[in-house]
């Protein structure tokens, strides 16, 4: 479901002081646009920002940058990361908003960009097989990825839906990923890892009805010689 439109989400993103109105311009620069140069995480299809805030909220000695395709559901993350970034007594220095098509990803990141790990949370599954590559994990889309991503960098990814659990464990390994995580019942799982301690609306709403949270840790090998 769409969201409806918000007045207020563009004058506020603007306003931020952690909003990018032009992505393209900082391709391959992305370091130099961050108060510290440190680590960078991308998330890919942030929505409401609820995992963002958190995370970076959480972890000021990474860099996150998250993007999203609707101004309205930004506007929506931008209110939530400013009221973790209260919480924690901290100022939001360690993060930055884009709005963009995550299908062009590749014209805002650069190899130069070097990114240490991707989130994707609860993307769309394009169930019909004729839209499968509008996944964010079908292997279009990974073969953009490798380009600014570091050798041994990561990518989580989390669903509900069984057909793009099932479907991104193939695209991973045909596009030289290694699953050194593959879970079928995150929540079950008892892991350490970050993703377990930080969650996405749509994660919380999919466990209270008793939907198990598909997970998988896809680590880049590096590109192919």
């Amino acid at each position: 479901m769409r969201m409806r439109h918000k007045k207020w989400s563009m004058p506020e993103l603007l306003g931020s002081g952690y909003y990018v109105e032009e992505p393209e311009a900082l391709r391959g620069k992305w370091k130099e646009a961050f108060a510290r140069s440190q680590p960078l995480h991308l998330e890919l299809g942030c929505g409401k920002g609820v995992f963002t805030a958190a995370i970076a909220a959480s972890h000021p000695e990474i860099n996150y940058l998250a993007i999203d395709i609707s101004p309205d559901v930004l506007g929506v993350a931008k209110r939530n990361i400013d009221k973790e970034m209260e919480a924690a007594g901290r100022r939001p220095e360690n993060i930055l908003l884009a709005i963009y098509d995550i299908e062009r990803i590749d014209k805002i990141l650069a190899p130069g960009d070097q990114v240490d790990r991707i989130y994707i949370n609860f993307c769309n599954p394009w169930p019909k097989a004729k839209h499968h590559k509008r996944r964010l994990t079908h292997p279009r889309q990974l073969k953009l990825y490798q380009a600014f991503l570091k050798p041994g960098a990561s990518v989580y990814f989390k669903t509900d839906d069984d057909g793009l659990y099932l479907s991104s464990r193939g695209y991973f390994l045909s596009e030289n990923f290694e699953l050194e995580i593959d879970e079928k019942n995150l929540h079950q799982a008892g892991l350490s890892e970050d993703v377990c301690n930080f969650t996405t609306e749509h994660e919380l709403m999919f466990s209270r009805q008793g939907v198990p949270i598909k997970f998988l840790k896809a680590v880049f090998k590096g590109p192919c010689l």
